[in-house]
Parts: structure tokens; C-alpha cells; sequence
């Protein structure tokens, strides 16, 4: 049973990652719907690596360009004039915050910020900043005009996403359009900063896993995670297609919606605030 559950929640972390509607928040609420035990925040974390590689494949061409540009530059002064030894110094900023605020805060988002209350209200908060973004970003300037300032700005940003309910795709793309950035420009960047900070943290969370009193067991984690690995591709594509075209505005109806649901069902006592750490 903890196979076919761990198959399905691979799924839906695979389906909720990159969009804008936050994975964690939802790998927290779906378990109580169907009357199943919570993963766990350990599984959370290392599930999240499957969409991780997922990342790492679909943008292979570009981490290659970014990560040798800059291992190149460090060596040869003359090469830290080319775009790639800006945007890997980008990245590594951007890190920054997420690493230091998650290893400060591990207690708390292993446990308090997991209350359905919390994620409820975040849903909703964050839903509505991501249509103000969408609403009053100028969504003009592309990639290559990112600066230091934007850069630690989209780090801070993608911070937030430590809290289950806001979403680290969301936060991020947020900050990118009111800073002014393409959607297409805003999303790309936020799916290359997340690679550090999720690989880093699943692999952090891998020794919670065996034996762990509330994740599923090893095998059904390692299969989960492939699931969401194969599901993610396929989402990480589509969107990109998607933003190019169409604005965010059905993912904050559908985060408002969620959001107010959940809080809807924890006053009618269907669901529990508190969930497994």
C-alpha cells in the first residue's frame, strides 16, 4: 500500500512543482483527503530531486554553458567579461538565502509551518502577490539584464518557499515580474536557481528515510521520486510553452480556491491543522 500511495504522491509532486501552486503544500493536504498518514517532511524533500534531475535534463545545454563559463573564467581573467561568469555568481547568491535561512529554520518548517492553517493562508497570500505580479509587472526585460541587486532579490524571494503553501516556482517568478522580467525570462531563471538549494536539501533529508517514523520506507521514496522525475519533465515543457503565451491568472484563482477550501474544511473538522513531521 505505501508503494501505490508513494506512486501517486510522486505524481502529484511531479504535477505541482514547477507550477506556480506550491508541491509541498499540496503533498501536506492530499494524504489527509484521501485518510492517508502524512510522508513526512524528509519525504517531501527527497522527492523533490526526482523534478530536480528533471531540471538538470531539461536545461542540460544551459547548466553546462553557465557551469563550465564559470569554472573557465576562474581560471582565465579574460573570460569573466562573458555573460556565463555573471549568471553562475547569479545563481550562487541567489543560493544563498534559502541555505542559510533552511538550515536556521529546519525545526520550524519540519513542523510548525506544516500546520493546514499556515498553508492555507499562505495559498491564498501568495496566490494574490503572484496576480499582483502578473497584473503590474512590465514583463519587458529579458534574462540577460540581471543584476546583483535582482539577483539577491529573486534569492530572498525563492527563500519564502521554505514556508509549505507558497511555492518556490511561484515566489520566485513573482519577484522576477515585478522586477520587470519576461514570464518566459522569470520562469526559466527560477527552474536554474531552485537546482542548488533542492538537490542540496534532498540530499540533506536522505538520512531521515530509513526508518523514519512517518516517511513510507526507502524503496517507495526511490520510486516516488522516479515518478515525479518522468512527470515533472513533461510539466517543466508544457509550461514553458504555456507562459509564452497565456498570463498566470488560472493558477491564482486555482491557489485562492485551494486555499480557502482547506481552511473551509479545517473549520468543518474534515481535516487536521497539525501534520507529521
Amino acid at each position: 500500500m505505501d508503494l501505490l500511495r508513494s506512486v501517486f504522491l510522486g505524481l502529484v509532486q511531479g504535477l505541482t512543482e514547477f507550477l506556480p501552486i506550491s508541491s509541498s503544500a499540496h503533498l501536506a493536504i492530499v494524504p489527509q483527503l484521501l485518510g492517508w498518514e502524512d510522508p513526512g517532511a524528509a519525504y517531501t524533500a527527497v522527492v523533490q530531486i526526482g523534478t530536480e534531475v528533471a531540471v538538470v535534463l531539461y536545461f542540460w545545454r544551459d547548466i553546462w554553458r553557465i557551469g563550465s563559463g564559470w569554472v573557465r573564467a576562474v581560471v582565465v581573467r579574460a573570460a569573466r567579461s562573458e555573460p556565463e561568469w555573471r549568471m553562475g555568481w547569479f545563481i550562487i547568491v541567489g543560493s544563498l538565502p534559502i541555505v542559510v535561512l533552511g538550515l536556521l529554520l529546519e525545526d520550524a518548517i519540519d513542523r510548525e509551518f506544516r500546520n493546514l492553517w499556515f498553508i492555507g493562508g499562505t495559498l491564498i497570500g501568495f496566490g494574490l502577490i503572484l496576480g499582483l505580479a502578473e497584473r503590474f509587472g512590465r514583463k519587458a526585460k529579458p534574462i540577460a539584464d540581471l543584476s546583483v541587486r535582482d539577483a539577491v532579490l529573486l534569492g530572498l524571494a525563492q527563500a519564502c518557499a521554505l514556508v509549505p503553501g507558497v511555492s518556490r516556482s511561484g515566489a520566485t517568478i513573482s519577484m522576477g515580474l515585478f522586477l520587470g522580467y519576461e514570464r518566459a525570462a522569470a520562469t526559466r531563471y527560477a527552474f536554474l536557481l531552485a537546482i542548488p538549494a533542492v538537490v542540496g536539501a534532498g540530499v540533506y533529508k536522505l538520512k531521515d528515510i530509513p526508518g523514519g517514523e512517518n516517511a513510507y520506507g526507502t524503496v517507495p521514496t526511490i520510486v516516488g521520486t522516479l515518478v515525479s522525475f518522468a512527470v515533472g519533465l513533461a510539466v517543466i515543457h508544457w509550461l514553458l510553452q504555456y507562459v509564452s503565451k497565456y498570463s498566470y491568472a488560472p493558477f491564482v484563482i486555482y491557489r485562492v480556491v485551494l486555499g480557502t477550501l482547506v481552511l473551509g474544511l479545517l473549520a468543518g473538522g474534515v481535516l487536521t491543522a497539525a501534520v507529521a513531521a
